[in-house]
């Protein structure tokens, strides 16, 4: 058996360490390494089935001209050729990158230096943009550098942790464990806030549910509170004294928790973040506990959570169009000792266009040349159909990915095959400032390779070779490492200079290492208060609903990695729009029917789910479905592309919505071996499956079952008795190929035992017909723990059988004893349970 080889896992900011076991071509089996300082063994759902996403379906393992397959060296010309002439012809600020936290920091290394240091053009952006530029611009205000002043270690040692705008549980799901070990080892309080009652909350000891963007509000309030209880320095400006904009009682409870707590980190994400205040919300953070004194000490700090694997090594290397390479700016010392390292007389003059300016000079061809890596910009930045018209009209796009088939990738002039995870060598950098080595598992399929090299191969195309010619992703590390000496010359904390010198070997055997240590700015003067004064947003009678979007606890970003697995599929097989039973009533929206959203920007349908836990007069959608997943669903039509006035990030939170129903004449579900596209229907997604996929449908007028089905020997039945239609196809071998069920007014069957028939044959055929087993197969209910594939029934009767603890359910059941994101769900199941038991006792 293979050796296990230690990497870091694809997924979120946290940056798990694994051990893959490669079992095959392209397999793996996937286990949490004990020893990486980040998880000590813990991975979340989506970490533990990493290995169902390694194969090739759907890879990109060609450079494509148009729909032609192309040589790499006709597909580089070709780029470079067009970067060459845009240059020429309209100025270097005619070109732009668009780049991502899925690459590597050598990657993003790579790109940095060709764009600012020789194409002379600071129009480089990434998808960090969306979800950390206003913690960035907050640390930048206040300590004079992007760096976060905590660790994970200070999440097990608080005494009490604030989640703002987190959804951890789901989210990052490890560092959530984390903390619960906190509460069970020291006492540890949580405190929760958050407009939704997320399943983080449930789990709280105080949830503050707070309105959209009344976090400068809440914490201003508390920190003049502080002030008056003789607990916080003296500060004053125009908006500290002001309302905190919750419950008398709930600002009484969480008053006390903060002053009874002093060792306390706040953690804060992407619902502070993403929004027109979100610099604001994070200094109002900061600005607590630094009057406080609760910074730089163990336990203590305001801690920005990153939501991509390598956000914080993109931040670090000058990903983001404001920054030059090493946490440096644009003045002329900071320039000047950039364009000496890099030997460079061609060194931007300033920053670049952020993502969403950057999209604005592409619609109105001020940008002409747009090169994309590793990200969907097509569905993931605001108004994305103002997005797809701009990519549809530049001149030139390039897209660099593995998937050859996403949103963007289908507008793309060129689009070039990049190594996906467990393929690349390099190194990524986690939130706590942690850089740990990705390894690679499997040889390079098709002709795919690494972005830094398609980077570099480009670079000597255009005439800069020299300072390109890498051989291997160390020798690029080296590089960047090196670099980080200018950092201290400006005050800057981030040093890589000890490592500079790796070796190849020692780069390959590299350990993780965390720069700035555990308390990066610990005696370190300069660190200031920014006053903050809450903002108030006014309602348009036309759209009286705040929509808010954000993501689900098993799927990743847009789905290309995530959503080929088919037990990440389980948890949330659509879209769902949450919203409270008393909008929906007033809307005429019911409890599993659909939905439609709309804002001043679009309209998107989704499946309705009624929920308490969302507060009158707000809605939540997911981000995560895309052309490619789904008929409709797509959440970024709907959001304005209003930003932050510091960070430039986009408010993807609190945005003007309405909703109305939408009552389609039919409905139905397909399973099948092929992934289905329908045309022309209200409503569609699909959910991958063992063998296949999963298709929701919902459509009007007549029923097209040959545009549906796949070729094949149907047998049809028809049940007038429960208004539904059912067909099968067979192949060949007699085996199950597909099979739709259509209803236009009764109850269409539960999926899950339908989707395993998928490839069979025998008697399969024929249950399918009836819509049921011939032997009855035990109901696991709804999935709840992934990680295990238990689902409700089992931790029913667990309950039952008298695990009346989520430690008991999970000893018995072993449900929630991986990741820990499903505990929230089964501590709900186990108090629906006991209340309605005391009640009747009562």
């Amino acid at each position: 058996m293979a050796a296990a080889v230690r990497t870091t896992c694809a997924y979120c900011g946290v940056g798990c360490g694994i051990r893959a076991t490669v079992t095959g071509p392209r397999a793996v089996t996937i286990a949490g390494d004990p020893e990486h300082p980040a998880n000590f063994g813990r991975l979340c759902s989506k970490g533990t089935h990493l290995g169902e996403t390694v194969g090739l379906e759907g890879r990109l393992l060609s450079p494509m001209i148009g729909e032609q397959p192309a040589g790499w060296d006709e597909a580089l010309n070709l780029v470079a050729g067009k970067m060459r002439d845009c240059i020429a012809q309209h100025g270097p600020d005619s070109v732009a990158f668009y780049v991502s936290g899925q690459l590597l920091t050598e990657d993003y290394y790579a790109a940095n230096k060709l764009l600012k240091g020789f194409v002379g053009t600071a129009n480089i952006d990434t998808n960090s943009r969306l979800c950390m530029a206003s913690a960035v611009a907050a640390h930048n205000r206040t300590f004079g550098e992007d760096v976060v002043p905590c660790s994970y270690s200070d999440l097990e040692e608080a005494d009490l942790v604030l989640l703002v705008g987190s959804n951890t549980a789901w989210c990052h799901p490890v560092i959530w464990q984390g903390i619960e070990k906190a509460r069970e080892t020291r006492g540890t309080k949580i405190v929760v806030i958050d407009p939704r009652r997320t399943e983080t909350a449930e789990q709280a000891d105080l949830h503050v549910q707070v309105a959209p963007d009344g976090d400068v509000a809440l914490f201003n309030a508390l920190l003049r509170e502080m002030q008056r209880r003789g607990l916080a320095g003296e500060a004053a400006w125009d908006g500290l004294d002001c309302d905190p904009g919750v419950a008398a009682d709930a600002f009484a409870r969480l008053a006390d928790m903060v002053a009874a707590h002093p060792r306390m980190v706040t953690l804060f994400s992407m619902g502070a973040n993403q929004s027109v205040g979100g610099t604001d919300k994070g200094n109002a953070i900061v600005n607590l506990h630094l009057a406080t004194g609760r910074i730089s000490t163990p336990g203590a700090g305001p801690f920005s959570m990153t939501g991509q694997p390598n956000a914080m090594g993109g931040r670090e290397v000058g990903g983001l169009a404001n920054t030059l390479a090493c946490h440096l700016g644009f003045s002329d010392a900071e320039r000047a000792d950039v364009a000496s390292f890099w030997q460079t007389d061609r060194l931007c003059g300033g920053p670049g266009l952020k993502a969403v300016d950057l999209f604005r000079a592409v619609h109105d061809g001020r940008v002409k040349f747009l090169w994309v890596m590793a990200t969907n910009p097509a569905v993931s930045m605001p108004d994305a159909g103002f997005v797809r018209e701009a990519l549809a009209r530049c001149e030139t796009l390039v897209v660099s990915d593995v998937i050859a088939d996403t949103d963007t990738a289908r507008l793309a002039h060129v689009r070039l095959p990049a190594l996906a995870w467990g393929e690349k060598d390099g190194t990524v950098t986690n939130s706590e400032r942690r850089i740990s080595r990705q390894r690679a598992l499997f040889t390079a399929p098709g002709e795919a390779r690494a972005d830094w090299a398609i980077v570099a191969d480009v670079a000597q195309r255009l005439g800069h070779g020299d300072a390109f010619a890498w051989h291997n992703a160390a020798a690029v590390f080296r590089e960047y490492a090196a670099m980080t000496g200018l950092a201290p010359r400006h005050g800057k904390v981030l040093d890589l200079t000890a490592l500079a010198d790796v070796s190849d070997a020692e780069y390959e055997a590299l350990d993780p290492v965390q720069w700035g240590g555990r308390h990066p700015l610990a005696g370190r003067a300069g660190a200031k208060l920014v006053p903050v004064a809450p903002t108030v947003r006014t309602v348009d009678p036309a759209f009286p609903l705040r929509l808010n979007t954000g993501r689900y606890r098993d799927q990743w970003h847009t789905m290309t990695r995530t959503g080929l697995s088919p037990r990440l599929s389980q948890h949330r097989r659509e879209p769902l729009l949450e919203i409270h039973p008393r909008d929906a009533a007033q809307a005429g929206l019911v409890d599993g029917g659909l939905g439609r959203v709309f804002t001043p920007h679009g309209a998107a349908t989704f499946r309705v789910a009624v929920s308490e836990g969302q507060r009158r007069g707000e809605i939540f959608v997911p981000m995560h479905w895309t052309d490619a997943m789904a008929g409709e669903g797509r959440s970024n039509r709907l959001v304005a592309p209003n930003v932050d006035p510091v960070s430039g990030q986009p408010a993807f939170k609190n945005g003007a919505a309405r909703v109305e129903p939408v009552l389609p004449d039919w409905r139905a579900f397909l399973i099948c071996e092929d992934a289905p596209a329908p045309q022309g229907l209200l409503w569609w997604t699909r959910s991958r499956v063992e063998g296949g996929w999963l298709s929701e449908l919902a459509g009007e007028g007549m029923v097209d079952v040959d545009a549906l089905l796949p070729e094949g020997r149907r047998l049809e039945v028809a049940d007038a008795g429960r208004g539904m239609r059912r067909i099968v196809v067979l192949g060949e071998d007699n085996a199950v190929r597909a099979a739709l069920y259509v209803t236009r007014s009764g109850q269409l069957p539960a999926r899950d035992w339908i989707a395993g028939q998928l490839g069979l044959g025998g008697a399969a055929p024929q249950e399918l017909l009836a819509a049921r087993p011939a032997t009855p197969a035990p109901d696991r209910g709804p999935i709840v723990c992934v990680c295990h594939g238990v689902g409700t029934k089992a931790i029913l009767a667990a309950a039952g059988a008298g695990a009346c603890s989520v430690a008991a359910v999970g000893a018995a059941t072993a449900a929630g004893t991986n990741c820990g994101s499903c505990r929230p769900a089964i501590a709900r199941l186990l108090a629906d349970i006991v209340q309605p038991a005391t009640e009747v006792a009562a």
